[in-house]
C-alpha cells in the first residue's frame, strides 16, 4: 500500500495490516506543550552510552544496530503492539496485508520473551503443522527468541520458499517440548471461502486483508446460487481470525447492517478520533438471521465486526470470549529507515464498549470441549505484559441484551456431551461449536418466519 503519511492497524500481531488514515499531524500534535530540557539531557545520557558501547564492547558493533535495538526497545516497553520495523520488515508488513506473503502462516505476538500464538492461517504450513493459539514458541532453527524483538523473530522465521524451519513448542498438558518441521511457502491467503449446510450458509474468514470484503461478497453470491435462492440464515465464522485491516472490517461490517454505528476511535489528540457508520445501501445480506461464532483467538477486526453485529442486533454471538485486543496503531513510514507501529488510539463499539483487554462477551456460551487444556502462555489481551488499560471505561461493560433471543437459545448446552467425538477441523460434524450455531440461527430464522405471518 502506497500512501503519505501514518496508517491505522487493528492486528493482534505483527503479521498485522494497515488501512488509510489521514495525514502525519499526529507526530506534530504529540509535541506540542512538552519541555525539551530534560529530553535534551535524556538523549546525552543516551549518546554517552552509545558512544561507550562503541568505544568498548567486545567485539566492533555498529551504529545502526545499536540504534535499532534502542528502538526495539523503547517501542516494545510501551505495550504488546507498538514496534519499529526495518525496511525489510516493513515491506513485509506491506506483503502481507496485499494477501501474499513468504513463510508458514503463523500470527505470533510476544509474551514474556517468547513467541506466543495468535493464530495459525488456514490452510498454510503453521496449520498443517498443527501449532494452536497459545503455543509458545520457544526457539526458531536451534536458536532460543528469548532476548529478539517480535520482529527479529518473525524475521527470524521468514526465509525462501521450499527450506526447511524448525521450531520447538511448549504446549500445556504435555511435557515435553514439542519438535516441529516445516517447509516454508509463498503465502497465498485465501481469507474467505462458504459452503451450505442444508439451507443455512456458513461464511469462514479467517483474516482481513485487501480482498476480504470482495470475498464476502463472492461468498454470499455462491450460496444464494447453491441454495437455489432458499437460503434461510448465516453463521459468520470469526474463531482464531487474528483481526487486520480497519477498513475492511468496517467494509465486512456493512455487508449485514442497514445503518447505525459500526466502531469509533479516541486518542490523545482530535486526530485520532474518528468514526464510521454503516449505509443500508451497502448490505448485501438482507434480513438473513445471522449468527457470529467467537473463542479466544478472534482479535482485533474480527472483534470490531463482532461488535458491530452484536450491538447493533443484527446478529447474535455464540462460542467463547474473544481476545480483547481493543487498540489501534497508527504507521509512520520512515524513509529509508522502515517505519513504527505506534498505539495510538483504543476503539470502541456503536454502544460505546471499549473492548481492550476484556473482549467481546458471546451472548450464547459454547465450549469447544468439555475439557479445554489450559495453556502455558496467557490467552487473552488483558495477560500480556504492557497491556494498554482503559481507565475511562468501566470493568463491566455488558453488551446491550439482544432484540430476540430464541427460545432454542435456552437449550443449547455450553459443553458437549462426554460422548463428543473429538474435535477435527476437517469434519464439521464434529465442531461442537459451529453445529450450536446452526441450531441458533435455525431458531432465530423460524422465529422470523412466525412473526412474519
Amino acid at each position: 500500500m502506497t500512501r503519505i503519511g501514518a496508517a491505522l492497524l487493528v492486528g493482534t500481531s505483527f503479521a498485522a495490516g494497515c488501512a488509510a488514515a489521514t495525514g502525519g499531524g499526529i507526530i506534530a500534535a504529540a509535541a506540542q506543550g512538552t519541555d525539551p530540557a530534560p529530553t535534551y539531557k535524556l538523549l546525552t545520557l543516551f549518546n554517552n552510552v552509545l558512544e561507550r558501547v562503541q568505544a568498548d564492547y567486545v567485539e566492533p558493533v555498529t551504529s545502526k544496530t545499536l540504534i535499532d535495538n534502542a528502538l526495539n526497545g523503547m517501542l516494545t516497553g510501551l505495550d504488546p503492539h507498538s514496534a519499529y520495523m526495518t525496511e525489510a520488515q516493513w515491506h513485509d508488513m506491506q506483503s502481507e496485508t496485499s494477501g501474499q506473503f513468504g513463510g508458514i502462516g503463523l500470527e505470533v505476538t510476544e509474551n514474556g520473551g517468547l513467541l506466543q500464538v495468535v493464530s495459525p492461517i488456514d490452510d498454510t504450513p503453521a496449520a498443517a503443522a498443527g501449532l494452536k493459539p497459545g503455543d509458545l514458541i520457544t526457539a526458531v532453527n536451534g536458536k532460543t527468541v528469548e532476548g529478539l524483538s517480535l520482529n527479529d523473530a518473525v524475521t527470524e522465521m521468514r526465509g525462501p520458499p521450499n527450506t526447511i524451519l524448525h521450531l520447538i513448542v511448549k504446549r500445556e498438558g504435555i511435557d515435553k517440548p514439542i519438535v516441529l518441521t516445516l517447509t516454508r511457502q509463498i503465502i497465498h491467503i485465501e481469507t474467505v471461502k462458504s459452503r451450505l449446510v442444508g439451507d443455512i450458509g456458513v461464511i469462514r474468514v479467517s483474516e482481513f486483508t485487501e480482498q476480504t470484503d470482495t470475498g464476502v461478497h463472492k461468498a454470499l453470491r455462491s450460496l444464494r446460487a447453491e441454495s437455489n435462492g432458499h437460503l434461510r440464515g448465516l453463521i459468520l465464522d470469526l474463531r482464531n481470525d487474528p483481526g487486520g485491516l480497519l477498513d475492511q472490517a468496517v467494509a465486512v461490517s456493512n455487508d449485514f447492517l442497514d445503518g447505525g454505528g459500526i466502531v469509533s476511535t479516541r486518542g490523545r489528540h482530535p486526530d485520532d478520533n474518528q468514526s464510521w457508520s454503516a449505509k443500508a445501501s451497502d448490505n448485501i445480506s438482507g434480513n438473513l438471521p445471522v449468527v457470529v461464532l467467537t473463542n479466544n483467538g478472534t482479535a482485533s477486526a474480527a472483534e470490531i465486526v463482532a461488535g458491530a453485529l452484536q450491538d447493533d442486533r443484527r446478529a447474535l454471538v455464540l462460542g467463547t470470549q474473544s481476545f480483547g485486543k481493543g487498540s489501534v496503531q497508527t504507521l509512520f513510514p520512515l524513509p529509508g529507515y522502515g517505519a513504527i507501529r505506534l498505539t495510538t488510539a483504543r476503539y470502541y463499539t456503536p454502544s460505546g464498549r471499549s473492548i481492550q483487554g476484556v473482549g467481546i462477551t458471546p451472548n450464547v456460551e459454547v465450549q469447544q470441549t468439555r475439557d479445554p487444556a489450559p495453556h502455558f502462555a496467557p490467552e487473552h489481551e488483558a495477560d500480556l505484559r504492557h497491556t494498554l488499560t482503559t481507565p475511562d471505561a468501566p470493568k463491566v461493560n455488558p453488551a446491550p441484551p439482544p432484540a430476540d433471543l430464541p427460545a432454542v437459545a435456552q437449550q443449547i448446552p455450553k459443553l458437549p456431551p462426554e460422548n463428543w467425538p473429538k474435535f477435527d477441523s476437517t469434519k464439521p460434524a464434529t465442531d461442537f461449536q459451529l453445529q450450536q450455531g446452526l441450531v441458533l440461527v435455525r431458531g432465530l430464522a423460524a422465529g422470523s418466519r412466525a412473526a412474519s405471518r
